[in-house]
């Protein structure tokens, strides 16, 4: 067994002198009065003695192992500050876990805890982040909002809770709460009792409604309540004037209060899988936003002043009704990228190369009747996504792809393709292909030159062969091919994978070359006999005819002369 160990100390500690379970074969970091052991993925099934002797020991990580109870002797570690426990198998906490009088940071998350066990943190006075996520609570003990005043963290994620002990309003110092995927029905009111509340996560719940005494938080800066039932929201929400992230994403929105219109600072925001069928126009007003989701909202169109938004780097409008590339967007001259799959796009502005900062764009299952060249004036683009799940089919792709230079991944999936361009040999930086379901007869033999290839995905073509250079591309690890009806290489060395692909290829390379020298050879014995080069002499051979040699001899008998003798 190895532990990763890190030590501080005045003197310096020979690797000899540590204990065997602390030695691996790194150098040992040494700084100033810093203990820290990582234990971590280790298979361990008790927590060693030889880690629990360490009474300088600040930082220990034993997360994903197979411990299923605490060592009374954890009571030595009187400095440890940090203690990551969780995905192990712990069902109880033992009292001499309350000793710990200098434990900042404990994480028992993912273990099959005991509810009564838990009253053991109460003891731990100096706390200041707790997690329990995963832990089968029904409940928080309300022993723990008693006793734990320093709590800024509380991670309660992925339970059963229905609601808050009152006692929580104890924890006057909590910054950041965590209690997603849980089975709240109504919003925590103790909640908005907490004036430093600065992360609030109710993500994937089934809250109807968020209270008025929302507003009393101004501290709030992330507030997370994706995926619950809500219709409304409180106009006092704007008083949460310090917000940057608000998502809102899978609710049951029609509309927003025009009061939100004062959270000036918001930077991200979700609104995807809401009913809006049109931009809010309050929405426009919050212009230092980096990330807009509005997928899936039905939107047809975008707002004439959509175009303010000039700090966007993240815009997704995937899902909607929008049958026209929204002018506003080529303003967007900030953008990064930019999500417009499963509309009904018909056409591309020329003005596209006026989005000079865009890496990704995703254009799947519109209704382009050919493919959009417009996009290729986007040099920046590193990833394209034009895959054809739905809409109208492509059935090819042009040469000027190359200009992409900067392009990493193409999908083109899901279209009519029977043939793909030569250039995309000339683009080094291409490392993922993607052409599944297409009717590809063949490969350019250029291919083998994109040196930069990762993944080539090929599966639900009508490929019968394969380049016989493609094994020169070293750098690719993902070749599928089912569904083909391949025949060189055969099937069923495709299915043994690229290896068996490989020496295929290279086998059938050295036979051609053989073949090719067995050629050479034969030609140059025939040609030393005189018998002229060796096509001529096939041609001879099909016609029944004999060799010129056979004719110079027939030609001297017959003048009543000896043939010649070399």
């Amino acid at each position: 067994m190895e532990l990763s160990l890190k030590v501080s100390s005045r003197e310096v500690l020979k690797p000899e002198q540590l204990p065997k379970v602390l030695q691996r074969n790194d150098t040992q970091r040494v700084t100033d009065r810093t203990y820290f052991i990582d234990g971590s993925n280790q298979g361990l099934k008790t927590i060693p003695s030889e880690i629990l002797a360490l009474k300088e020991l600040e930082e220990l990580h034993l997360e994903n192992n197979q411990i299923s109870e605490i060592p009374q002797d954890i009571q030595n570690l009187k400095n440890v500050k940090v203690l990551y426990l969780h995905k192990n198998k712990l069902q109880s906490l033992c009292p001499e876990l309350g000793s710990l009088s200098s434990l900042e940071s404990l994480d028992l998350s993912g273990n099959p805890l005991l509810y009564a066990s838990l009253r053991v943190l109460s003891c731990l006075r100096t706390l200041r982040e707790l997690r329990l996520y995963q832990a089968g609570l029904r409940e928080v003990p309300s022993v723990i909002c008693k006793s734990l005043h320093h709590l800024e963290l509380l991670g309660l994620s992925e339970n059963h809770l229905e609601s808050l002990p009152e006692e929580i309003v104890n924890q006057s110092k909590l910054r950041e709460i965590y209690l997603k995927h849980n089975q709240f029905s109504a919003f925590p009111g103790v909640l908005c009792a907490l004036s430093n509340l600065e992360v609030i996560d109710l993500d994937h719940n089934k809250l109807k409604a968020i209270p008025d005494e929302i507003g009393n938080l101004v501290r709030l800066q992330k507030f997370y309540v994706a995926s619950n039932n809500l219709p409304l929201l409180p106009e006092s929400l704007s008083r949460c004037n310090k917000l940057t992230v608000l998502d809102l994403t899978q609710n049951l929105l029609h509309v927003l209060p025009p009061t939100l219109e004062l959270l000036t600072e918001l930077k991200e925001v979700g609104l995807s899988g809401n009913r809006l069928e049109k931009v809010p126009r309050l929405l426009c007003r919050w212009t230092a936003l980096n990330l807009l989701y509005l997928s899936n909202t039905g939107l047809h169109g975008l707002r004439r002043s959509f175009k303010r938004l000039a700090n966007l780097r993240f815009l997704d409008l995937s899902q909607n009704h929008i049958d026209h590339f929204p002018a506003q967007i080529c303003s967007l001259r900030n953008l990064e990228i930019l999500a417009l799959d499963d509309n009904k796009i018909t056409q591309l502005p020329s003005t596209m190369g006026s989005l000079s900062k865009l890496k990704i764009l995703g254009f799947t299952g519109n209704d382009f009747s050919s493919f959009p060249e417009e996009i290729f004036s986007l040099v920046s683009l590193e990833k394209l996504y034009i895959g054809q799940d739905q809409g109208s089919k492509f059935t090819y792709l042009p040469e000027n792809i190359k200009k992409l230079q900067n392009l990493k991944e193409l999908y083109i999936e899901n279209n009519q393709l029977e043939q793909l361009p030569a250039s995309l040999g000339l683009m080094p930086n291409l490392e993922v292909l993607d052409c599944r379901h297409n009717l590809l007869k063949e490969l350019p033999d250029a291919i083998c030159h994109a040196q930069g290839l990762r993944e080539l995905l090929l599966e639900d073509n009508l490929l019968t062969h394969l380049p016989e250079d493609l094994d020169h591309l070293v750098n690719l690890k993902v070749l599928t091919l089912m569904n083909n009806p391949m025949e060189d290489p055969p099937m069923a060395v495709c299915a043994q994978g690229n290896d068996a692909i490989w020496s295929y290829l290279r086998g059938n390379r050295i036979r051609k070359m053989m073949a090719t020298k067995i050629q050479a050879w034969w030609r140059g014995i025939m040609v030393r006999k005189g018998c002229g080069a060796f096509e001529e002499l096939l041609r001879a051979r099909r016609k029944g005819k004999n060799s010129p040699k056979d004719k110079k001899g027939k030609k001297a008998a017959a003048k009543g002369k000896p043939a010649k003798r070399k």
